[in-house]
């Protein structure tokens, strides 16, 4: 099961970035990723990318960039 989950997560991944010019946030809520040892497994599949534990830090992301929120009408 561990693998087809590990597919899911990169292809959900590629959804959300498909361009270059694409900016997203993947938010993982589930503490096994970083707390179980297959947590690595899920991390290391992921393209390059910051990764944080500080959920003012991803919220900031959409203050950050430019754009991020223009396709909401939503203002930070």
């Amino acid at each position: 099961h561990l693998p087809n989950a590990v597919i899911a997560l990169k292809q959900g991944v590629g959804r959300l970035i498909r361009d270059v010019d694409d900016h997203g946030v993947l938010a993982i809520c589930d503490p096994r990723l970083f707390s179980k040892s297959y947590g690595r497994r899920f991390l290391g599949s992921l393209p390059p990318m910051p990764v944080t534990r500080d959920e003012e830090k991803a919220i900031s992301f959409f203050v950050d960039v430019p754009g991020a929120l223009a396709d909401t009408g939503e203002t930070a």
